[in-house]
């Protein structure tokens, strides 16, 4: 019977050494963003930071604006707060454009994001929001304008989403036609478009 033969522990040490520096490397490899990544983080960034002061904005004109009781007041009371908030953001921005909000840099970000998950048409992402975006009849928005009620929204996909920078209670991504659009829910106003963001 043949004895086995053992290997030196210093041998053995430099070998899982190696072994694990040749993993550290790689993962490191896997780790590091490409330029088209780390150009995509620093768009979100930008349009993080136009989110936030669109945000301070909202709520320092809101709080001029008699402040509702409870969800439980009047449709009509509710409209009149909601069309006096729309009001007074747009008063308050009066040469608010396309690209305030998504930067340039912002909508390359989002548009690789988007061209990522709509890729294959065969997913049930493309598949369903595709199909129910050519359902919708055209319609032209403008910033600053109010986001129509009879809009049938493009039910937003919940793994695209879950890619996209995450907004606060007061703004919501809304799908219509190619348009990814920013609205305000609270004034239900069109904060910005990205024009023909899908495919």
């Amino acid at each position: 019977m043949r004895a086995k033969r053992r290997v030196p522990y210093g041998a053995f040490a430099l070998l899982l050494a190696l072994s694990l520096a040749a993993a550290g490397v790689f993962a490191g490899q896997e780790a590091t963003p490409n330029k088209e990544q780390r150009d995509d983080a620093a768009g979100f960034k930008e349009f993080t930071g136009r989110v936030t002061e669109y945000l301070n904005l909202h709520k320092t004109v809101e709080k001029k604006l008699p402040a509702l009781k409870n969800k439980e007041e009047l449709p009509e009371m509710i409209a009149a707060h909601q069309q006096a908030l729309a009001r007074k953001i747009r008063e308050a921005r009066p040469h608010a454009r396309p690209g305030d909000i998504f930067t340039h840099a912002g909508q390359e970000a989002f548009r690789h994001v988007i061209r990522s998950e709509f890729q294959n048409p065969r997913t049930a992402t493309a598949r369903v929001t595709l199909r129910q975006r050519d359902r919708v009849k055209p319609i032209r928005l403008q910033v600053n304008g109010i986001y129509p009620d009879a809009v049938a929204e493009t039910t937003f996909p919940a793994a695209l989403l879950q890619k996209l920078p995450t907004l606060p209670d007061e703004l919501a991504y809304r799908i219509v036609g190619r348009d990814l659009v920013l609205v305000d829910t609270k004034a239900n106003l069109v904060v910005d478009l990205l024009h023909e963001a899908l495919p």
